[in-house]
């Protein structure tokens, strides 16, 4: 007997051979009627009391045949998980607020709680069946429900809830439909509140959306009705437990080992540098991996609209934005952390996103002897990006003329650093270019190194493709010398002796 269905006998429900009875064995009118569900679970059944007719019996029995089996399943699973879990906070009580108890105190302590409860139901399962059903109550009550097997997969990298009903997840670059579901919308929407509450945010109809993140950093953004038509929308994109390196980048292929040695001179010799893409491509794994070559003596300070960045660097002051409360008052944006973190002493700046007029304040920090400033834009390609933070200044409201916005970006950004999202559903860097001045009116670039796309891809539609120095090498070398940061002959040698032609 399937586990589902001993937990149905066990709560003394009808077993579901019953549901498929023939219309001939439906019971006479003033049979008496089978043990009643609980109100949670209740389902059309064939075991509650017959119709008074043999014709309305046999048209009852038919009803009830077309009750899937996993239904009936399925809700007696679900009201088991729900008395148990009304039972596990009785228990708890004052302990799940207690500041005294660790995360993982508590955790194992209601995990043995549950273990008591799920016993005295006398529900007849092996002690796996057992293991796998605590763990699952234990993940709806104390984690996010169907989500936590998904967060705790680390080959998932990225989940999307369209509804109770719809939870697509991405593994390798690939986009799939998982299997698991939420119960309802209620559901859902206590999981969206339970991410929100834990980091002082809040939704509901009056802020039918928000952003916010999970206690591992993972960026999350959630969207109710009525913005949301066919139910409650939650995105969560995964960030590693453990960060990326530079290293791992390599092994990964999204960047070069002489691209990796160019960008950790460029960071150690306090260039300012801008990491452009678009949604999705690992602008904020990139940024990470960059700041981890800062030097472990400098003071930084990060800012970001929810905290994302995981510096391994001790002296490290994090900034978050903050929006308006219920009555439209408390808002603290990004540019005005911005202008306070100029007051904080930096010896770097690092801005997890620049989307509006906090743009013109980081330029000016720039050029105000602020070097070494990383942040990200929105772009796809270095020159769009160069368009992209035009864009941004203007929204600052200030009436700058384009030429002065253009200097601004001339003299504060040093490098650009462009990363794509190919069709085969790798992330790979496929621009270093620098920054030259002006020439006219317009910006000058010059690309250091750019991604081989002529190398064609594999019987797999992979991109065989890797960057590739252009054998130019950049006026920011001068200040490496200045500085005593080597760089290797290899760096800007191009294969085969060859000038490389993007």
């Amino acid at each position: 007997m399937k586990l589902s269905e001993r937990i149905s006998v066990a709560r003394g429900e009808a077993p579901a051979a019953a549901a498929v009875a023939p219309a001939a064995s439906a019971a006479p009118a003033g049979a008496p009627a089978a043990p009643r569900q609980s109100a949670v679970t209740a389902l059309p059944s064939i075991s509650a009391a017959s119709p008074a007719s043999p014709a309305a019996g046999a048209a009852h029995a038919t009803a009830a045949a077309a009750v899937p089996h996993s239904s009936q399943s399925s809700d007696a699973l679900s009201g088991l998980k729900q008395r148990v879990g009304e039972t596990l906070f009785e228990r708890m009580g004052a302990r799940v607020n207690d500041p005294n108890l660790g995360e993982g105190d508590l955790l194992a302590s209601a995990r043995d709680i549950l273990a008591e409860i799920v016993e005295s139901e006398r529900v007849p399962l092996s002690s796996e069946e057992r293991q796998r059903l605590v763990k699952e109550i234990g993940d709806d009550v104390l984690g996010y429900g169907p989500l936590q097997p998904l967060l705790e997969d680390p080959a998932v990298t990225e989940i999307m809830v369209n509804g109770p009903d719809s939870i697509f997840i991405e593994r390798k670059g690939r986009l799939t439909l998982s299997g698991a579901r939420f119960r309802s919308e209620d559901h859902l929407r206590q999981v969206i509140e339970k991410i929100v509450t834990r980091v002082g945010r809040r939704i509901d109809e009056s802020s039918p959306l928000v952003d916010a993140r999970l206690e591992d950093g993972s960026r999350v953004n959630a969207v109710i009705p009525p913005l949301a038509v066919n139910g409650s929308s939650l995105t969560i994109r995964k960030f590693a437990a453990d960060p990326l390196k530079a290293s791992d980048l390599v092994a990964f292929g999204s960047i070069s080992p002489e691209m990796a040695e160019l960008l950790d001179a460029c960071v150690k010799a306090h260039l300012n540098i801008i990491v452009s893409g678009g949604t999705g491509t690992g602008k904020t794994t990139l940024l990470n991996v960059l700041s981890s070559f800062i030097p472990a003596g400098e003071r930084i300070i990060t800012i970001e609209d929810a905290v994302e960045l995981q510096l391994q660097q001790d002296h490290v002051v994090r900034l978050e934005s903050r929006p308006a409360n219920i009555e439209g008052k408390g808002e603290i944006t990004i540019r005005d952390l911005l202008k306070n973190s100029l007051r904080m002493r930096p010896d770097r700046i690092v801005v997890g996103e620049c989307r509006s007029g906090e743009a013109l304040d980081m330029l000016q920090a720039m050029n105000t002897g602020h070097d070494g400033s990383l942040s990200t834009v929105h772009a796809n390609s270095p020159r769009d990006a160069v368009s992209r933070l035009e864009t941004l200044v203007l929204m600052a409201g200030m009436d700058l003329p384009l030429r002065a916005i253009r200097e601004q970006i001339s003299s504060a950004v040093d490098v650009i650093v462009q990363l794509t999202r190919l069709r085969d559903g790798t992330r790979r860097v496929t621009h270093v270019t620098e920054v030259h001045g002006m020439e006219g009116e317009i910006v000058t670039l010059q690309d250091v190194f750019v991604f081989d796309y002529a190398a064609g891809v594999d019987a797999d539609g992979r991109f065989l493709g890797k960057p590739r120095p252009t054998g130019v090498r950049p006026r920011f070398t001068d200040r490496f010398d200045d500085l005593g940061i080597t760089l290797s002959p290899r760096v800007f040698e191009v294969e085969g002796s060859r000038t490389w032609n993007p």
